[in-house]
């Protein structure tokens, strides 16, 4: 297949994303962010790989425009590595959100490719675990199945599987699509 090819392949398979995503769970989303902001809760945004970068760049998105207290654990590196070093990667997630003294108030956003679970990403799992336990509400933009994320969420964006060979590029791209909408829907009002 030629550039060209895959140049239109790729655009179609976005677009049929677009036309089969749930844009009731965005809309839920929006709810519990604005109510979350009403009542000065913090956000918090856990993701691995390219999904961490994205949560940071979101961090930044939530906190400057949208005015929400945001933050992204990956962000401090130096504790990621030493509650990696001394405690587990699976328990990074959980401990930075109880020593942050998450609550009922606050909001956990899930990026993430295949949603956590026994078998991967198991710091998300346990993190989603975790923030059930203190009351505090669950949003994700995941794909494939939706994994814990989606078994346990508020409200989860499941980002449609169009293509197996792009899962990955489709969730972590449309990730970006989903938060920024979110952030001006909230600034829209």
């Amino acid at each position: 297949m030629g550039y060209t090819d895959y140049i239109k392949q790729y655009l179609s398979e976005t677009q049929k994303i677009v036309e089969t995503i749930d844009k009731s769970e965005i809309e839920k989303e929006i709810k519990i962010l604005d109510d979350l902001r009403k009542r000065q809760g913090r956000l918090f945004i856990l993701g691995v790989g390219g999904s961490a970068a994205n949560a940071s760049h979101a961090v930044n998105d939530f906190r400057k425009i949208a005015g929400i207290e945001t933050y992204a654990p990956t962000d401090n590196v130096a504790e990621l590595t030493a509650r990696t070093n001394d405690e587990g990667w699976n328990t990074v997630f959980y401990k930075w959100l109880e020593t942050s003294r998450l609550n009922q108030n606050d909001c956990i956003m899930i990026f993430s490719v295949g949603g956590g679970s026994e078998r991967a990403s198991l710091n998300i799992k346990e993190a989603i675990d975790y923030a059930k336990k203190q009351g505090s509400k669950i949003i994700g933009i995941v794909s494939r199945d939706g994994g814990w994320t989606k078994q346990k969420a508020d409200a989860c964006v499941l980002i449609p599987v169009i293509a197996n060979e792009r899962i990955t590029p489709h969730a972590e791209g449309w990730q970006g699509v989903v938060w920024h909408l979110l952030v001006n829907a909230l600034c829209s009002k």
